[in-house]
């Protein structure tokens, strides 16, 4: 994949995530290759994850085709997905700071 073309990737076809690789800015829609591209619902810098299509209350979030955490509410698709949305089992567990 060419890095050039893309602005974001989605790692696993499992996913309902995507990585930005690069900051993307409220209204902006990522080229992404094997997804259709959600458009961004708010600032969001490189690196992070946006949501693929609408995440409900306590489904999975997945990302490398593996469950990384749940979502603490309702996630739109192109929200933003970080601690604010999600918990992961170490959070779960109170072992994360």
């Amino acid at each position: 994949m060419n890095r050039d073309l893309y602005q974001a990737i989605l790692l696993n076809p499992a996913d309902n995530v995507v990585c930005l690789l690069q900051d993307m800015r409220k209204g902006e829609k990522p080229s992404v290759a094997g997804v259709i591209p959600p458009t961004i619902l708010q600032d969001t810098s490189l690196g992070h994850k946006v949501a693929t299509s609408r995440i409900l209350q306590g489904a999975a979030v997945v990302k490398y085709g593996a469950v990384i955490g749940h979502a603490i509410k309702d996630i739109e698709a192109g929200e933003h997905v970080h601690l604010h949305n999600l918990t992961g089992r170490l959070q779960a567990e109170g072992d994360m700071t």
